[in-house]
Formats: C-alpha cells, structure tokens, sequence
C-alpha cells in the first residue's frame, strides 16, 4: 500500500499547518509502507524423523524503502513461497533507519561486523554504482543507496553478511548527530 497521493496534495494545498497532517501520514506502520522485497538466499533444510526426512525451506529476505530505510529477516516453511511470506513480514518488523547523503551514498566510511564477517563500507562519487555483490548489494539497493564502494572482509556466510552490513548501516550518523553528542550544539 501506498501513501495516498491526492491526499498529500490536498494537505499540501490546504491553509494551516499542512506539515503536521504531512507527518502523521509519513508515520505509518511498516505494513503500510511500499517496501520493496528483495530475496537474498534460499536455503533447503531437512529434519530426520522416524519415517525418513522431512523437508524444509529457510529464505533471507531483505525489504527497504529506497529513502533509508531497510530490515531483513529469515523465514521458515514447508515450501518456499510460505518461507519468503514470512521472511518478508519479520524483516517488515525490523526496519532502521540510516542517513543518505545528497548524493545517495553513505556520509563517510565504515565496518560493519557480525559474526565472522565484517563488510566495509565507502562512499562513492557520483556516477560510480553499488559495487557491491549478493546480500551487501540488496540491503544498499534497498535503502536508497546508489553510489558506493564495499568490501566483503571474513566469512562470506550470506546470513552474517547481511547482518554486518546492517550493523554498519546502524553505525552511521549524521553530522547534527555527531555535534549533539559531542555537545558542540
């Protein structure tokens, strides 16, 4: 579902304070946001029981807005349409937030861990892509990000590498945040 257009433009148009009326409707809840869904790896599990082996699938998918936004999640099922269903729902769930430059790249480097893995992260100039393989590029592509460098440094297990770029992401601040900290407000 998406934000309602001739709603934004009525409030846009409308006397008073239209960028509280704005607000409130940018602040649905993530089922209500379009989210773009992404498939990172499907993974085919089995259970030993009494009669032989029950199979099972396993999905990471990752979900994002495009404007800072994304969450990924892992899903379980007897087949893999159910396991993506709801992969996607969990990872609808587990959205953060992380600031984009003006030219949709990252504000300065950074290493994301998790794991045995560790993705490092660099802005981009302009022009130069997501130069980015498997997980690390659906959870930038995602998020809004369209120039940057990364490097997959230790395990290349897609489920850690998803999530170390995550916690990169989450690292970042921007530079009010920063001097706020600092107290140099």
């Amino acid at each position: 579902m998406a934000i309602d257009q001739e709603k934004v433009q009525d409030l846009e148009k409308a006397p008073g304070q239209p960028e509280a009326a704005l607000e409130e409707l940018s602040a649905q809840t993530p089922r209500e946001l379009p989210l773009q869904e992404r498939v990172v790896t499907i993974n085919r599990v089995s259970k030993v029981v009494k009669g032989g082996k029950r199979f099972s699938f396993t999905a990471l998918v990752v979900v994002g807005d495009g404007e800072g936004r994304v969450g990924s999640a892992s899903g379980k099922a007897r087949d893999v349409q159910s396991a993506i269903r709801k992969a996607a729902a969990r990872a609808r769930k587990s959205l953060i937030s992380f600031p984009l430059s003006q030219n949709q790249t990252i504000p300065y480097e950074v290493i994301g861990h998790f794991g045995a893995s560790r993705v490092w992260l660099k802005p981009a100039a302009p022009g130069t892509g997501v130069i980015a393989a498997g997980g690390v590029r659906a959870i930038l592509e995602s998020g809004g990000i369209r120039n940057i460098l990364t490097k997959n440094l230790g395990s290349s297990n897609p489920y850690n590498v998803v999530y170390a770029t995550l916690n990169g992401l989450v690292s970042l601040r921007t530079k009010e945040q920063l001097l706020r900290a600092r107290g140099k407000q």
